[in-house]
């Protein structure tokens, strides 16, 4: 049987981002993706937003990856040439009593280190941007978009110009292990095992069926997956109205249903909060009318049929409707007792904002790795 020292489970934004650090740190690393392409799931169906970090409870790892996620991301894009804009983002209290729970948040934002946030009563925010009604807002400078797909490429490009090797078409299905090394068994046209010292399973929607097929791993350790469906509508027939990225007072199970802006200047809204038991990335078109209430609430101006559907994701939740919401999950061996083997569960937003963080993460929980993991500058 063919054993390599480092398999990687999942080409979305996160897989490349550990594979391309573990390679730059001198691990041999391959990835392996069930798809035929880089990014068809999670990483290419959302808002495109880089997030500031102020909405996640004190300590959690949504906080502090999303909030060091962040500064590396605007770096890396800037040394690197990758498409971005920090924009800002204005939160938006529609009525008073909106108010206490924006008051929370720009708290929130401090304690996680997010120290730009500025108060705005409702004249400022007409000054900045004349078609949003709100009696007042948080405004979020650190915020902005990436071309998410320019990313993926450059994760990819590095993790190869590495040494990393992304097998498309290659499902992992499961696996087990011996105490010391681990053994995966690989789906699609050429089925095979491939064995190796470090497993990281960043596959997503798919990763607590990659962790029931394993075996030796404990059901105890696989948390459960509640699926979120979030659909999202373009706006047609007419200029961009907004130079900011506007959001609501967030609601149960998601950011609400924001306006984001595209680096070609197209305004899209989305997502909803759609609770499903299985994956389908269809926009239902009926499902406009949500849309039209949610954003007249701060956009009063919105014009009848000015929405057209534009896409769907689907978020791997941790938590459902009515509970709070969890913290991403990032197991290692101390957590599950299997030697070289982490898992990463429930990487919804913000994920693709927290993703060089995320990696360095998992490079400190890898066991037994050579001194190099860690050494590696980010």
């Amino acid at each position: 049987m063919e054993q390599v020292e480092c398999l990687v489970v999942g080409a979305g934004v996160v897989g490349l981002a550990v594979a391309r650090r573990l390679a730059a740190a001198g691990l041999e690393v391959v990835v392996l993706e069930a798809a035929n392409a880089i990014g068809t799931g999670i990483s290419s169906r959302n808002s495109e937003v880089i997030h500031g970090g102020m909405y996640y409870p004190s300590g959690s790892l949504r906080a502090r990856l999303c909030v060091a996620g962040r500064r590396a991301l605007y770096h890396y894009c800037a040394s690197r040439g990758i498409p971005h804009r920090q924009l800002g983002k204005l939160i938006v209290a529609t009525e008073p009593a909106h108010q206490a729970r924006l008051a929370a948040i720009e708290h929130q934002g401090r304690i996680n280190g997010v120290t730009d946030l500025v108060r705005l009563d409702a004249a400022h925010v007409r000054a900045l941007e004349p078609d949003i009604f709100c009696v007042s807002a948080l405004y979020a400078p650190a915020t902005g978009i990436i071309d998410s797909h320019a990313y993926l490429l450059a994760l990819q490009g590095e993790a190869e110009s590495h040494g990393a090797v992304v097998a498309f078409n290659s499902p992992a299905l499961g696996g087990r292990t011996d105490g010391r090394s681990l053994t995966v068994r690989i789906g699609g046209a050429a089925p095979m095992t491939l064995g190796c010292r470090m497993l990281v399973n960043a596959a997503g929607l798919s990763a607590q069926a990659l962790a029931a097929g394993f075996d030796g791993l404990p059901a105890a350790a696989i948390p459960r997956q509640v699926l979120a469906k979030g659909s999202y509508f373009a706006l047609t027939g007419q200029a961009p109205p907004f130079r900011r990225l506007i959001y609501p007072v967030p609601p149960e199970g998601g950011l609400g249903i924001h306006v984001t802006l595209d680096l070609a200047g197209q305004v899209r809204f989305g997502p909803d909060v759609e609770w499903t038991d299985r994956i389908d990335y269809r926009v239902d078109p009926g499902r406009a009318d949500g849309f039209y209430h949610a954003i007249r609430r701060y956009w009063p101006g919105l014009p009848d049929d000015a929405l057209v559907p534009a896409y769907a994701g689907v978020r791997p939740k941790l938590s459902g409707p009515g509970e709070p919401a969890a913290d991403f999950i990032i197991q290692g061996p101390a957590d599950h007792g299997i030697p070289g083997l982490v898992a990463l569960y429930g990487l919804e937003s913000p994920g693709l904002t927290a993703s060089l963080a995320i990696a360095e993460h998992v490079a400190t929980l890898l066991p037994n790795g050579p001194r190099r993991i860690t050494s590696y500058a980010l």
